[in-house]
C-alpha cells in the first residue's frame, strides 16, 4: 500500500535544529521536502472499464383498445389530361426560356465580334494613315533634295554656259584680230605692188589655172 502524497503547497518544511556551542543561540534551518517520485508503470491505476448491463425489466404495460375506423374513400386523382397539359406548358416555358437565353448569348457574341472588328479596323486605319504620312514626308524630303540638286545642277550648267560663251568670245576676238591683221597685210602688199609695178605671183598662178 502506497501512503497518500502531500501536496507541495501545503507541506511544511521540516526544521532541524543545529548544534550550537555554549553561549550561542539555537539556529534553525529549513529542510527541503523530498522530490516527488514517479510510480512505476505497473503500479499506476488503470482506467475503470465499463461493463455492459442488461436493461431493467419493467412489468408489462396494459394493452390499449383501438377502435377500427371505417376506411375513407381514396382521394380523387387529377385527370391525366390536366397533368399532361401542365407538363406541356412547363416544357414550353423551359423551351422559351432556353431560346431567349440562346438569343441573348447570340446577340452578345455578335456585339463582341462587331466591337472586335471595329477596333481592328480603326487600328488598321490609323496604321495606314501613319504609313501614308511617313511616305509623304519622305517624298517631300526627296523632292526638296531633288530641287536642291536641280538648283545646284542648274547653277553648274549656267557656269558652264558662261565659260563656253567666254571661250567663244575669246575665239571670235582672235579670229577678228587675225582677220584685221591679214587685211592690213594685204593692203600693205597691194600698196607695195603698186609702187613697184609688179603683180603678185600667187594671184597670177590662180588666174592662169
Amino acid at each position: 500500500i502506497i501512503p497518500p502524497r502531500k501536496s507541495l503547497s501545503t507541506a511544511k518544511p521540516n526544521r532541524v535544529r543545529s548544534r550550537s556551542r555554549p553561549g550561542e543561540g539555537t539556529l534553525e534551518r529549513s529542510v527541503r521536502p523530498p522530490a516527488r517520485r514517479r510510480r512505476a508503470p505497473w503500479l499506476r491505476r488503470r482506467p475503470r472499464r465499463w461493463r455492459w448491463r442488461s436493461p431493467r425489466r419493467h412489468p408489462p404495460l396494459p394493452l390499449a383498445i383501438v377502435e377500427k375506423v371505417a376506411d375513407e374513400p381514396p382521394a380523387e386523382k387529377p385527370a391525366q389530361g390536366g397533368s399532361n397539359d401542365r407538363d406541356v406548358a412547363l416544357a414550353r416555358v423551359e423551351t422559351e426560356k432556353r431560346n431567349s437565353l440562346i438569343k441573348a448569348w447570340e446577340e452578345n457574341e455578335k456585339t463582341k465580334a462587331e466591337n472586335k472588328a471595329s477596333k481592328k479596323l480603326s487600328a488598321i486605319l490609323s496604321w495606314e494613315n501613319t504609313k501614308k504620312a511617313n511616305i509623304e514626308a519622305q517624298l517631300k524630303k526627296i523632292e526638296e533634295q531633288l530641287e536642291k540638286k536641280k538648283a545646284e545642277y542648274a547653277e553648274k550648267m549656267k557656269n558652264k554656259v558662261a565659260i563656253v560663251h567666254k571661250e567663244a568670245e575669246e575665239k571670235r576676238a582672235m579670229v577678228e584680230a587675225k582677220r584685221g591683221e591679214e587685211v592690213l597685210k594685204a593692203e600693205e602688199m597691194a600698196a607695195k605692188y603698186r609702187a613697184t609695178g609688179h603683180a603678185p605671183k600667187k594671184l597670177i598662178g590662180c588666174f592662169g589655172a
